[in-house]
């Protein structure tokens, strides 16, 4: 496994890759601290293609002052052990001061679908989300790159900014990877003691029991929101919202693809959750 540490030889890499006309690069972007959900991402980016890259780049511009950012999980020596184990090619793991140069002034915004949900709680987060993801896109070329279903909201990002800037990547998302007692996985979990643990199932259980309402029959979004609610009455409630699922915008009832999505305040994390569901599909 070969680690590239700046954006010239990632790129030197990629374009020679990609001179072999039958070759797909397979793309799973990462902070690190790897757990079961980027996993399967990394997977799907080694099998369904003929060369996969990870990177692992904590990223700077979507941290406010008062966030994570010093101390979110940096194992990466036990990153690499398991990148390894998963048969990427390549491990491109850049430093802040490569991705950021002296001066940097240039940044990504996707209008619209990043203004509510988490762009409203932390109006910083999506421009850092969208900049960085772009520069590991330009210095990658992937032809398809992975992201997780929990994150919904930073895949429509991505997706529109993907389409908007004719990027010409496949973007693939998959489903969202749990705990077994339905806790959604997630770096930050690690921060959870065992009290907030246990409060946190709250968020999955509502969601479910929302998701079961929906197949039942229900259309009503402010019932939808409202039961969620009720049912994390232990906990700081960030947001629900039902939207839809490309424009990430309120829906007033649900006539297509929707995603209820939530989010919770603990005292040692803030988690993100969300279910889709679709009233034309055949559901299961």
């Amino acid at each position: 496994m070969k680690i590239i540490t700046t954006p010239e030889a990632m790129r030197a890499w990629s374009e020679a890759q990609r001179r072999h006309p039958d070759i797909r690069i397979g793309f799973a972007p990462t902070m690190g601290a790897l757990h079961e959900g980027h996993l399967c991402l990394v997977r799907a980016a080694v099998h369904e293609n003929d060369v996969a890259v990870a990177s692992i780049f904590v990223n700077p511009t979507q941290f406010a002052p008062n966030e994570d950012f010093d101390e979110y999980p940096r194992p990466f020596d036990d990153d690499l052990a398991k990148l390894e184990a998963e048969k990427v090619e390549v491990v491109y793991a850049p430093t802040a001061a490569d991705m950021y140069s002296e001066g940097y002034a240039t940044y990504v915004t996707v209008e619209g679908v990043s203004n509510g949900l988490c762009g409203a709680s932390r109006p910083h987060f999506f421009r850092g989300v969208a900049t960085v993801v772009s520069k590991l896109f330009n210095a990658v070329k992937p032809h398809r790159a992975y992201f997780g279903q929990k994150d919904a909201q930073q895949c429509a990002v991505i997706e529109r900014m993907v389409r908007d800037l004719d990027m010409g990547i496949e973007i693939v998302t998959l489903p969202t990877v749990r705990e077994p007692d339905g806790l959604a996985m997630s770096s930050r979990n690690k921060y959870l003691n065992a009290e907030d643990r246990e409060k946190a199932l709250c968020l999955s259980k509502a969601l479910f029991h929302a998701e079961t309402l929906l197949r039942n029959g229900e259309r009503n979004p402010d019932v939808l929101i409202s039961v969620v609610r009720d049912m994390m009455q232990d906990v700081t409630i960030d947001y629900v919202e039902l939207v839809d699922s490309a424009t990430m915008a309120p829906v007033d009832t649900v006539a297509g693809p929707v995603t209820l999505a939530a989010a919770i305040v603990l005292p040692t994390a803030r988690l993100i959750d969300n279910v889709r569901f679709d009233p034309g599909a055949q559901q299961t």
